[in-house]
């Protein structure tokens, strides 16, 4: 376990102590094993522990095409797995689109309000009119009773087909590499939006920074490969890959940004 634990952060360990269990549980019982859904970085630990094993295979879904957030499925090697395995709903808002609009944080806010952890849902998807979300077939049939409005607007839920379901947004991520001292959010953030590192700090520490969305106010937050940053004000980032050192012991780092 020791020489897992020294690849990631320290607050990381719960999360791998669980990967691991499911592990160990898949190759006890030769099943699978399905979790909850996960987000990038998270993904990128579960891969990173599993490809360990000689006896396990892993396969992620998050219904929609190129989705963020995704249930991934550990397997034995004997087992083929199938669209059906993922347990995934795929539900429509429809709502009275000529008087009203939705936005992704009143719909994300409802659905945390209806007490439903955030690990059971997946994306949120809006295009034009049209809503669409992915959540766990274990709470679909609760949820699609119980949300019944989104704000003022009043909604009713319609499961819909993934030959239904709304195409990846055309996001585009702008890659450029970067030679940093250190992968401490200041001195990232810092290079990645071409600001001073003082900038930087004030910005970490008046909240304004996420990661992995989670708001971090320590400068010297250590980030890692598959990171997810979102700077209020300045945009959406993400550390695509870490290339080494230079021969000044430099680190030479990948960074995308979202551009529009």
């Amino acid at each position: 376990m020791e020489h897992i634990l020294q690849h990631f952060r320290p607050e990381e360990k719960p999360f791998i102590e669980q990967v691991v269990g499911w592990q160990r549980e898949v190759e006890d019982r030769y099943a699978p094993k399905l979790t909850d859904f996960l987000d990038p970085r998270e993904r990128f630990i579960v891969q990173a522990i599993i490809k360990q094993s000689e006896d396990c295979r892993l396969m992620s879904s998050g219904g929609f095409l190129q989705a963020e957030r995704q249930r991934v499925l550990i397997y034995p090697s004997y087992y083929e797995p199938t669209a059906e395995d993922f347990q995934i709903a795929l539900f429509r808002i429809n709502y009275p689109v000529k008087f009203v609009s939705l936005t992704h944080p009143q719909v994300l806010g409802t659905l945390t309000a209806s007490g439903i952890d955030r690990k059971r849902f997946g994306d949120i998807r809006l295009e034009d009119n049209e809503v669409q979300c992915a959540v766990s077939e274990e709470i679909a049939d609760f949820l699609q009773v119980q949300m019944t409005a989104v704000g003022k607007a009043k909604v009713a839920l319609e499961k819909i087909t993934i030959q239904q379901a709304l195409a990846p947004s055309d996001e585009k991520w702008e890659e450029q590499l970067h030679t940093v001292s250190a992968m401490r959010l200041d001195v990232v953030l810092a290079s990645a939006l071409t600001i001073s590192r003082q900038k930087a700090q004030q910005l970490i520490t008046s909240g304004r920074v996420k990661v992995n969305h989670t708001v971090r106010e320590d400068r010297a937050f250590e980030l890692h490969e598959e990171d997810l940053l979102s700077v209020r004000g300045y945009g959406r980032m993400k550390v695509i890959a870490i290339e080494g050192r230079t021969r000044k012991q430099k680190i030479k780092v990948i960074i995308g940004a979202l551009t529009d």
